[in-house]
Parts: C-alpha cells; structure tokens; sequence
C-alpha cells in the first residue's frame, strides 16, 4: 500500500486542469497558463485595430510611419463584411462585387505604389491599409440602410466618404513608405477605387 504523501504528490489529470481555471479555459480567449491567447494566435488584436481605426477617423492627425509594421487583416475583414451586410439592408446584396472590387483594387495598389516607391510595400500591407481606410464608406452604407443616397444628400455624402477614405490611405500610404512628395500621385488611383465601392453604395441594386 502507497504511503499517503505519495497520493497527494501526484494530482490526476483533471486536478492539474482546474488549478490551471478548469477545462473550459481552453474555449476562452485567455488560454492556459504560460501560453498567447487565442485571439492573438489567430491574428486578432483588438487594440491594434482600435489605433489603426482611430488613425482613419481622424486623419488630421500625425500618422506614424511604422503604424502597419502589425499589419493585419481581421480589421479590414470586419470591415468589409459591415459594409456588404449594411449595402444588403438596403437592397444592395454586392458582396461579389465588394470583394472582386477590393481584391482588384489591392492588387492594382500594391503594383503601383511597388513601381512609385524604392522602399516597396507587401500585398499584405496593401491590403491591409486600403481595407482600415473603407471605415468612413461603411458609416455611409450604414446611413443607406435608413435613406435613400439616390439625391444631392447622398452624392454629396458619398463624395465626403470618398475625400475621407483616400486623405487615409494615400496619408498611410507616404509615411510608411517615406514618398510625401508624391501624395497626389497615391491619392489618384485610391480615390478611383473607393469611388467605385461608392459607387456600388449608391446607385447598384435589385431590380
């Protein structure tokens, strides 16, 4: 027969998952002890796109050059599918074009600004960048849901929306990639591609 100290020296498996918060700890987002997160292990940092956010709503603001040196994707995912469920609401199930729109869109970016620039940027970041900068056109489509942008309201909405998305992008754009002098040059080709998800928000519908 085992000593009694022997027992208490070695605790079962399940005792060493409670004294680590018990077996549910594994569906959480805190993970055991010792170990990242879930969300962080899947890329998911919600104080990253709280300040990348924050830096597109306020594009007055001074943008720091190594702002996307995280760069991400959850943001923009989020974003995308808001703009597609808000454009939806309103009679406008785009999703197809959202995504077709934005992937052409950042693989036409990452090329030019490639060719513009000697530092070069990833797809990634590209990606990345334009997808934070869509947050003004989904406060637009949330506004779609309740009246109609087919009027000078809404073209004079969308046009704000559009100023605001490419002042964002081309503004990350230059400083991270050090190209201030060639800000209208970024802001060209931007402002065309967050004209035609404007465009998806006003005029593209059932019929």
């Amino acid at each position: 027969m085992a000593p009694q100290g022997s027992i208490n020296a070695s605790p079962s498996f399940g005792g060493s998952i409670q004294s680590q918060g018990g077996w549910w700890t594994a569906f959480g987002t805190g993970g055991f002890e010792g170990e990242p997160p879930l969300l962080e292990e899947l890329g998911i940092n919600f104080g990253h796109i709280r300040v990348k956010s924050l830096t597109v709503l306020n594009p007055l603001r001074q943008i720091d050059s190594r702002i996307m040196d995280d760069a991400d994707l959850a943001g923009p995912i989020i974003f995308f599918f808001c703009f597609g469920i808000s454009l939806l609401f309103s009679g406008k199930p785009n999703f197809g074009y959202i995504y077709g729109v934005g992937l052409f869109g950042s693989v036409s970016m990452y090329t030019l600004l490639n060719l513009m620039s000697e530092r070069g940027i990833d797809a990634y970041r590209t990606a990345s960048v334009l997808g934070y900068c869509l947050l003004p056109m989904v406060g637009v489509g949330l506004i779609s849901v309740m009246v109609a942008l087919d009027g000078t309201f809404g073209y004079l909405l969308t046009m704000l929306s559009i100023l605001w998305c490419t002042y964002s992008a081309s503004g990350i754009f230059v400083a991270v990639l050090q190209m201030s002098e060639q800000r209208l040059l970024v802001a060209y080709p931007t402002g065309l591609l967050y004209g035609c998800f404007a465009l998806l928000t006003v005029f593209s519908g059932t019929t």
